[in-house]
């Protein structure tokens, strides 16, 4: 029997220039992709030969979208490789960064199916740098802490996140899938010893041109995004780095956060 392979691939921040060499060659050898939602469509130029399969999840489900549960997706992994198909499973940013490629890399390996990481260009360091903030900076930040918000409580009742320990780390903080509960993490922060006047950011669609963002302080950046009708996805950023944002993101706090 034909063995077949599956390929975790990252496929980048949204940016489909950001796909990796080595992403573009795996698809290019894949016989079905599984498909996120977040997930660049522009990258499936590179698996012309491919049958797509959309198995995309959304914090928010609707009558018009609905998301794929996480054990139907590992099943469906095994049981296309098991039949001898290459499979690349593309995944939005990277597949070890908040997005499940760990625990799918495991149910493959307990399968015993043969698998290979494709790494990606995270959206915690890409959506930064595209409104010019890096998340280290010689002088402002030696360390950056990537956290999620989804699937965890804010006041850390359920085990979920330590806002006095990101605070003592003196580190950027880099929020994913947060935008929701905004307002709550700035308020933990502060809450937390955080001054409400560090830099903050929001950055919607980073590294696409549809890309909007405002940049404003930890006490005014939830009212700031909410005037400037920002929406997921988005990210979130905090700390000095923030200040060194670029003139026209600069230009945004002044229009909405003044």
């Amino acid at each position: 029997m034909k063995r077949g392979k599956v390929y975790l691939i990252g496929a980048g921040p949204g940016d489909a220039e950001l796909l990796t060499l080595k992403a573009v060659r795996a698809l290019g050898e894949a016989d079905v992709v599984l498909i996120d939602a977040l997930v660049n469509r522009e990258v499936l130029i590179h698996a012309r030969e491919a049958r797509i399969v959309d198995v995309g999840k959304r914090g928010r489900c609707s009558s018009t979208y609905r998301s794929t549960p996480q054990r139907f997706i590992e099943k469906l992994m095994v049981r296309l490789a098991r039949a001898g198909h290459v499979v690349a499973r593309l995944k939005g940013g990277d597949p070890f960064m908040f997005g499940r490629g760990g625990e799918e890399m495991l149910a493959l390996r307990e399968a015993g199916v043969a698998y290979e990481v494709v790494s990606g260009v995270t959206s915690g360091i890409a959506a930064p740098a595209s409104i010019g903030v890096p998340v280290t900076h010689r002088g402002l930040s030696r360390g950056v802490t990537f956290v999620t918000a989804h699937g965890s409580s804010v006041d850390g009742a359920d085990g979920g996140i330590d806002w006095p320990a990101l605070v003592r780390s003196r580190t950027t903080l880099v929020f994913y899938m947060g935008f929701a509960k905004l307002a709550e993490i700035a308020a933990r922060l502060v809450a937390a010893g955080l001054p409400d006047s560090t830099p903050a950011a929001v950055v919607q669609e980073g590294t696409l041109a549809s890309r909007r963002e405002v940049v404003s302080t930890l006490g005014r950046v939830a009212e700031a995004a909410a005037a400037a009708g920002l929406a997921s996805p988005s990210l979130i950023v905090v700390g000095d780095v923030v200040s060194l944002a670029d003139v026209g993101a600069q230009a945004t706090v002044l229009a909405h956060a003044a």
